[in-house]
Protein backbone atom coordinates (compact mmCIF):
# COMPACT_ATOMS: atom_id res chain seq x y z
CA UNK A 1 0.00 0.00 0.00
CA UNK A 2 1.20 3.53 -0.76
CA UNK A 3 0.81 6.92 0.93
CA UNK A 4 -2.34 8.71 -0.32
CA UNK A 5 -0.37 11.95 -0.36
CA UNK A 6 3.03 11.18 -1.91
CA UNK A 7 2.73 7.64 -3.28
CA UNK A 8 5.60 6.32 -1.15
CA UNK A 9 5.42 2.61 -0.35
CA UNK A 10 4.33 2.24 3.28
CA UNK A 11 5.79 -0.02 5.90
CA UNK A 12 3.35 -2.11 7.90
CA UNK A 13 3.91 0.15 10.93
CA UNK A 14 3.22 3.31 8.93
CA UNK A 15 0.09 1.84 7.37
CA UNK A 16 -1.31 0.60 10.66
CA UNK A 17 -0.29 3.74 12.56
CA UNK A 18 -1.87 6.19 10.16
CA UNK A 19 -4.95 4.06 9.54
CA UNK A 20 -5.59 3.53 13.27
CA UNK A 21 -5.31 7.23 14.06
CA UNK A 22 -6.58 8.93 10.89
CA UNK A 23 -8.38 6.22 8.96
CA UNK A 24 -6.22 6.95 5.90
CA UNK A 25 -3.00 5.30 4.66
CA UNK A 26 -0.24 7.91 4.95
CA UNK A 27 3.53 7.82 5.37
CA UNK A 28 5.03 8.97 8.65
CA UNK A 29 5.79 12.47 7.33
CA UNK A 30 2.27 13.06 6.04
CA UNK A 31 0.67 11.52 9.12
CA UNK A 32 2.53 14.12 11.21
CA UNK A 33 1.42 16.94 8.87
CA UNK A 34 -2.24 15.91 8.99
CA UNK A 35 -2.10 15.52 12.79
CA UNK A 36 -0.70 19.05 13.02
CA UNK A 37 -3.52 20.37 10.80
CA UNK A 38 -6.07 18.62 13.03
CA UNK A 39 -4.54 20.08 16.19
CA UNK A 40 -4.13 23.61 14.82
CA UNK A 41 -7.59 23.87 13.24
CA UNK A 42 -9.71 21.42 15.22
CA UNK A 43 -10.33 19.61 11.94
CA UNK A 44 -12.82 16.73 12.23
CA UNK A 45 -11.55 13.30 11.14
CA UNK A 46 -14.50 13.10 8.75
CA UNK A 47 -13.05 16.10 6.89
CA UNK A 48 -9.82 14.14 6.41
CA UNK A 49 -11.76 11.11 5.15
CA UNK A 50 -13.81 13.25 2.76
CA UNK A 51 -10.72 15.13 1.55
CA UNK A 52 -8.91 11.93 0.55
CA UNK A 53 -12.06 10.31 -0.88
CA UNK A 54 -12.56 13.35 -3.12
CA UNK A 55 -8.92 13.28 -4.21
CA UNK A 56 -9.26 9.59 -5.02
CA UNK A 57 -12.04 10.51 -7.46
CA UNK A 58 -9.84 13.08 -9.19
CA UNK A 59 -11.07 16.22 -7.45
CA UNK A 60 -8.60 18.81 -6.17
CA UNK A 61 -9.84 19.90 -2.74
CA UNK A 62 -7.91 22.08 -0.32
CA UNK A 63 -7.87 21.16 3.35
CA UNK A 64 -8.30 23.94 5.93
CA UNK A 65 -8.37 26.80 3.45
CA UNK A 66 -8.45 30.38 4.79
CA UNK A 67 -11.43 32.22 3.28
CA UNK A 68 -10.56 35.64 4.70
CA UNK A 69 -12.77 35.22 7.76
CA UNK A 70 -11.97 31.74 9.04
CA UNK A 71 -10.49 28.40 8.09
CA UNK A 72 -12.82 26.24 5.95
CA UNK A 73 -12.66 22.46 6.37
CA UNK A 74 -12.54 21.73 2.63
CA UNK A 75 -12.59 24.17 -0.28
CA UNK A 76 -12.63 24.14 -4.06
CA UNK A 77 -11.42 27.63 -4.95
CA UNK A 78 -11.85 27.28 -8.73
CA UNK A 79 -15.60 26.82 -8.38
CA UNK A 80 -15.84 28.83 -5.15
CA UNK A 81 -17.23 26.01 -3.01
CA UNK A 82 -16.61 25.78 0.73
CA UNK A 83 -17.51 22.64 2.68
CA UNK A 84 -17.94 22.70 6.45
CA UNK A 85 -18.29 19.51 8.45
CA UNK A 86 -20.77 19.81 11.32
CA UNK A 87 -19.83 17.75 14.36
CA UNK A 88 -22.13 19.28 16.97
CA UNK A 89 -25.27 17.56 18.21
CA UNK A 90 -26.52 20.44 20.31
CA UNK A 91 -30.01 21.73 19.62
CA UNK A 92 -29.73 24.74 17.35
CA UNK A 93 -30.27 28.11 18.98
CA UNK A 94 -31.28 31.37 17.40
CA UNK A 95 -27.74 32.67 18.08
CA UNK A 96 -26.24 29.75 16.11
CA UNK A 97 -28.70 30.27 13.26
CA UNK A 98 -27.75 33.94 13.04
CA UNK A 99 -24.03 33.10 13.20
CA UNK A 100 -24.40 30.52 10.40
CA UNK A 101 -26.43 32.98 8.33
CA UNK A 102 -23.81 35.69 8.79
CA UNK A 103 -21.03 33.29 7.72
CA UNK A 104 -23.06 32.33 4.65
CA UNK A 105 -23.60 36.01 3.84
CA UNK A 106 -19.85 36.68 3.95
CA UNK A 107 -19.24 33.67 1.70
CA UNK A 108 -21.88 34.80 -0.81
CA UNK A 109 -20.48 38.35 -0.80
CA UNK A 110 -17.17 36.85 -1.90
CA UNK A 111 -18.89 34.70 -4.51
CA UNK A 112 -18.56 31.43 -2.57
CA UNK A 113 -21.15 28.77 -1.90
CA UNK A 114 -20.89 27.11 1.51
CA UNK A 115 -22.45 23.75 2.24
CA UNK A 116 -22.61 22.13 5.65
CA UNK A 117 -22.43 18.36 5.91
CA UNK A 118 -23.17 16.45 9.13
CA UNK A 119 -20.19 14.29 10.08
CA UNK A 120 -22.39 11.19 10.33
CA UNK A 121 -23.26 11.53 6.65
CA UNK A 122 -19.57 11.18 5.83
CA UNK A 123 -19.05 8.40 8.35
CA UNK A 124 -21.88 6.21 7.04
CA UNK A 125 -22.47 7.44 3.47
CA UNK A 126 -19.04 8.51 2.22
CA UNK A 127 -19.50 7.26 -1.36
CA UNK A 128 -22.88 8.99 -1.75
CA UNK A 129 -21.50 12.17 -0.18
CA UNK A 130 -18.55 12.21 -2.60
CA UNK A 131 -20.83 11.60 -5.59
CA UNK A 132 -23.11 14.47 -4.58
CA UNK A 133 -20.22 16.86 -4.00
CA UNK A 134 -18.76 15.96 -7.41
CA UNK A 135 -22.20 16.72 -8.90
CA UNK A 136 -22.26 20.10 -7.17
CA UNK A 137 -18.77 20.87 -8.48
CA UNK A 138 -19.80 19.92 -12.03
CA UNK A 139 -22.86 22.19 -11.79
CA UNK A 140 -20.80 25.09 -10.45
CA UNK A 141 -18.27 24.63 -13.28
CA UNK A 142 -21.09 24.68 -15.85
CA UNK A 143 -22.51 27.88 -14.36
CA UNK A 144 -19.09 29.57 -14.38
CA UNK A 145 -18.69 28.81 -18.09
CA UNK A 146 -22.16 30.19 -18.87
CA UNK A 147 -21.38 33.53 -17.26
Amino acid sequence: MTCKECGKELTREEREGSHDVLGVALCERHTKLIKRIILNNNTPLEAIHLFYALREKGAQPMLEWWDGQKSVDIAFSRVKLNIEIDTEYNPITHDQVLKDLEESMHSFKNGFTTIRIPHLTIKYYLEDTVANILGIIASLKANIKVI
